[in-house]
């Protein structure tokens, strides 16, 4: 059987640089505002670093906050500050030009489309970039059904997939007669989308690696299925000998938060069935 690797899979450079500034700031009073990444086992790494994890600020008396990459909003550096704690902004560069281009937006006096998910806390730091003027789509229908407006400013979730990204703005198109479309998206959420589809035309069975709460890696595994069986894994211990009956060849992918190290334990486990 053979085991092909995606070409671009695992951690992206905001996820990287998350981790790097977390483990530089790791002395055992440093907490993550929520995870820092979507990936329980990274998280649980951390923790035994000394960086641990606090859900509300009302937990967190003193030390370090860092503030994840998935970025917050405005009221939240506020309230770090007025607390007295020390603030490390691990965001990543790519969902800092989306809050931004949010911000200007409604600055601007656009009505804020963001396209995303909405529950996503990326998505609702962008929203609250944006003076919490904005409205989140998430479907076609949902924006086949948005109100005309005088003006009209449309960003993106960050891990959001072109072809769909592209679809919502068909149905955006005639609700104003000033548009402004910033797309945001990562480069490397579609370097992962584009190389995992790829792979998943050439094999019989792909196996996509990283949090189940991660929504790039999900939305790995949803376009991998498309193509052929797909598995959603988070670590190699899932993996069932009988998955790879009648399989010659098997893909590898993972999520953008997707340590190394467990990429190489489910190649490796993959190679020796």
């Amino acid at each position: 059987m053979e085991v092909i690797l995606a070409e671009y899979l695992g951690f992206c450079y905001g996820v990287k640089r998350a981790i790097k500034i977390a483990r530089e700031n790791a002395n055992g009073m440093s907490n993550t505002l929520g995870p820092i990444i979507h990936n329980p086992q990274m998280v649980e790494r951390l923790k035994s670093e000394g960086v641990g994890t606090v859900e509300d600020l009302e937990d967190a008396r003193e030390g370090t906050i860092i503030i994840r990459s998935h970025g917050v909003g405005p009221q939240i550096y506020e309230k770090i500050t007025s607390k007295g704690l020390k603030i490390v902004d691990a965001t990543c560069p790519h969902v800092k030009k989306a809050q931004t281009a949010a911000r200007e937006l409604a600055e601007g006096g656009y009505k804020v489309v963001i396209v995303g998910e909405k529950n996503h806390p990326e998505v609702k730091s962008i929203f609250e970039w944006a003076a919490g003027r904005a409205t989140i789509l998430e479907t076609e229908e949902e924006a086949k059904n948005f109100s005309s407006c005088l003006k009209l400013g449309i960003v993106s979730q960050t891990t959001v997939a072109s072809e769909h990204f592209k679809k919502i703005v068909l149905q955006l198109l005639d609700k104003s007669k000033d548009i402004k479309i910033l797309r945001t998206i990562c480069t490397a959420t579609e370097q992962r989308q584009t190389a995992a589809m790829e792979l998943a035309e050439k094999v019989d069975l792909m196996i996509v690696v990283g949090g189940r709460n991660s929504a790039n890696t999900t939305k790995l595994a949803k376009l991998c299925s498309s193509k052929c069986k797909t598995y959603h894994i988070e670590t190699a211990q899932e993996i069932l000998p009988e998955w790879f009956k009648k399989s010659n060849k098997v893909g590898i992918t993972a999520g953008a938060s997707t340590p190394d190290w467990i990429i190489r334990e489910v190649h490796d486990k993959c190679q020796r069935i």
